[in-house]
């Protein structure tokens, strides 16, 4: 008689184990879902645990753990824009832009929740974990740029073709993912060296980091 394999150990998982198992099966679903689709007993199911084990970790019901997992999401978009800044500006931004459409592909409905708002979820709170996200991805791309003074047209800039790539990313989503990644992270890029150049004509300051990126820095 052939003897049964032994039955692998329970686990319990520690504290910031569960919580970030709970975290992963709610991103899960906030990324194929609109937030207010999305119940507490779809997120234990797809955590495998009890609708009261949910509670436990997050009181607060449905709308904590829509913000606990806002501010994951948040934390990974920022990270996007976290390029190491060495070699020329353009393919730093095409590897961060790459990362980026990446995460908004993965993410599809949850992601266009997310920014376009309107959700029943949706508070001062939130609105200021995204807002967050559009800061830190503009302090990303001065410091790319070098710059740790901007003034308000180089400031203003980079906030407006922040909120250009989200606008696409939006767009892209709803044409089915058309142009290919590729082309539209080439375009937005394009889209960034033009606003700078319109700028320049305008800015010294802009119209130096220009000089710099057609002298290939």
């Amino acid at each position: 008689m052939t003897p049964q394999a032994p039955t692998p150990a329970y686990r319990r998982l520690s504290v910031e184990e569960r919580r970030s198992q709970l975290l992963e099966a709610a991103l899960s679903l906030f990324a194929h879902r609109a937030p207010e689709d999305v119940s507490l007993d779809d997120v234990a199911e797809a955590a495998g645990v009890s609708r009261p084990l949910v509670y436990r970790y997050f009181p607060g019901g449905k709308q904590q753990l829509y913000e606990a997992a806002l501010r994951s999401a948040a934390e990974e978009l920022q990270q996007c824009f976290d390029e190491p800044r060495r070699g020329p500006l353009v393919p730093r931004l095409a590897r961060a832009l790459d990362r980026y459409l990446a995460f908004v592909d993965e993410h599809g409905a949850g992601f266009s929740a997310l920014l376009q708002g309107g959700s029943v979820v949706e508070t001062s709170r939130t609105t200021a974990i995204v807002d967050g996200v559009r800061r830190a991805a503009a302090e990303h791309i001065l410091s790319h740029l070098g710059v740790t003074e901007p003034g308000p047209r180089l400031r203003m800039t980079v906030r407006m073709w922040i909120t250009a790539v989200e606008a696409a990313s939006l767009i892209w989503l709803d044409e089915d993912k058309q142009p290919p990644t590729g082309e539209l992270r080439d375009w937005l890029v394009e889209q960034f060296v033009a606003a700078l150049t319109v700028t320049a004509a305008r800015d010294p300051q802009t119209a130096a980091l220009v000089a710099g990126l057609s002298a290939g820095d």
